[in-house]
């Protein structure tokens, strides 16, 4: 039997993109509105109780909209907004992140997939935290490249424009103020504190993504940089997410000794986690996909760990 799946929001880059990642799986029947009824709230009320699972690819309003109207028991929604993050009855979208994530997705019927920005910098501390390598007071620094695609339509049309403005070919730091929505999941949800200090950049390429987490050794409870690569190496280990030395990186990939591209894993839902730097400044990096392990990619991981299938059904799980 077919599981039954809507995506309330398909009109937007990531519902978009699940669509294209479902149309042709032989396992799913894809539940859909004519273009009139998509907000129609009687017409989204009934494919959502329909359905098997449901995925929410809209504003944070929106979302806690649409959680309403559910009124099927066994429906499972699947949220890819700001909305439910860091609810304690709402799952997180992380299965990597431990045994305890993934059981509370395979048991949950409310699973919010993580931000894009936040899944590079909760892959990179939440493991520290939990070591006990890093102090949960700890005060840090996240720099985070994205590309445009990042920003939804309508920073893709502005940077797509045949007219556009000269300033969007170069990196544009953004979230000056330091109340960026991410930064409330990246808070909780790696255990920390404090909510770190934030710089996001968009950039002139689609899609790709490079989170960079700084550290001090004298930051560190206990530690070096060899145990870091240690306990990253032993933690992500599978095809999704997956250490990788550095310097290896760059001999694999074609790389230039000592660069790190923001685009490495473009086109791809995996997530390259890798460390540099010397035994006084470390450098934590995750590089992934925006559109991949940052948005769509974990939102069909989470769908296919719900339906028992293999975790990797319908992703790219190498490099385009």
């Amino acid at each position: 039997m077919k599981t039954k799946v809507f995506i309330d929001g398909s009109a937007g880059t990531t519902g978009l993109r699940i669509v294209e990642r479902l149309t042709n799986r032989a396992d799913i029947e894809l539940l859909t509105l004519a273009e009139e009824r998509r907000k129609d709230v009687s017409a989204r009320k009934q494919a959502i109780n329909a359905a098997d699972i449901v995925f929410l690819c809209l504003p944070d309003d929106a979302a806690r909209e649409s959680v309403s109207l559910v009124e099927n028991p066994d429906t499972v929604v699947i949220d890819a907004s700001t909305a439910h993050r860091t609810l304690p009855d709402w799952a997180y979208g992380f299965p990597e992140l431990g045994e305890s994530f993934e059981k509370k997705i395979l048991a949950s019927k409310r699973i919010a997939v993580p931000g894009c920005h936040a899944s590079g910098f909760i892959a990179l501390v939440a493991p520290l935290i939990e070591a006990g390598f890093l102090d949960k007071g700890a005060l840090l620094t996240c720099h985070s490249i994205t590309g445009y695609s990042g920003g939804g339509k309508g920073m893709i049309k502005e940077y797509e424009a045949e007219a556009r403005d000269e300033k969007l070919g170069a990196p544009y730091q953004y979230a000056d103020r330091q109340q960026h929505k991410h930064l409330k999941e990246m808070k909780a949800i790696a255990g920390l504190e404090n909510e770190p200090i934030f710089c996001p950049i968009v950039s002139d390429f689609y899609s790709g993504m490079l989170v960079t987490v700084p550290v001090f050794k004298k930051q560190l409870k206990k530690g070096s940089i060899d145990e870091i690569k240690a306990l990253y190496a032993a933690k992500y280990n599978g095809e999704i997410v997956k250490y990788q030395d550095a310097l290896a990186l760059e001999t694999e990939n074609g790389g230039k000794a000592g660069f790190m591209s923001s685009v490495e894993m473009s086109g791809s839902d995996t997530m390259l986690v890798t460390v540099d730097g010397n035994e006084e400044r470390i450098l934590l990096m995750a590089a992934y996909d925006n559109l991949g392990k940052g948005a769509s990619g974990a939102a069909i991981e989470c769908m296919n760990l719900v339906m028992g299938a293999d975790r990797k059904t319908g992703l790219i799980v190498t490099k385009k």
